[in-house]
């Protein structure tokens, strides 16, 4: 359990910064496949604006994800790997990156109806799936394996 807790904390800046970067792209098409398919339901469809909205989005979220990884790297639980913890932490994301839709998506848009709330409703349902399995997929790749990985790719097999 002490070994968990010192490897959990161990959780490099490069590991957050390429997780933030590969949940940002799984989320970006998300999110502007359910602008766009918002928008065609009210009548309004607009690539461009699904395509700005998803772009503002990465741009932003990508630093406030990293942040978010950061702080969850220094909280201290039993069992890192556990069930609760991603579901709490799948929580606590959801709700940052759920006010954050609505207020982009509203600006974005700049419509009187309710399409930027009904965009951040449908995330609430496909994110937190889509958050809650790419963290545990994160769980099973092991620390240090990313410096690995990119120390074989830059210098090749024999480096270690």
């Amino acid at each position: 359990m002490k070994d968990q807790q010192k490897e959990y904390k161990d959780e490099s800046k490069l590991r957050s910064l390429v997780k933030s970067f590969s949940w940002r792209i799984i989320a970006i098409a998300d999110t502007i496949l359910i602008v766009l398919l918002i928008t065609c339901l009210s009548g309004k469809c607009s690539l461009e604006d699904a395509l700005a909205i998803g772009f503002i989005e990465f741009l932003l979220k990508f630093v406030v994800y990293f942040v978010h990884e950061r702080i969850w790297v220094n909280i201290k639980f039993k069992n890192r790997f556990g069930v609760n913890r991603t579901i709490q932490k799948t929580i606590s994301w959801r709700v940052v990156a759920t006010v954050m839709t609505f207020l982009i998506a509203g600006a974005i848009l700049d419509t009187s109806d309710n399409t930027a709330l009904y965009i951040a409703g449908v995330e609430v349902f496909t994110k937190t799936l889509l958050y809650y399995i790419h963290e545990r997929l994160w769980l099973v790749l092991p620390l240090g394996g990313l410096r690995i990985l990119l120390k074989k790719m830059i210098y090749g097999k024999k480096h270690r």
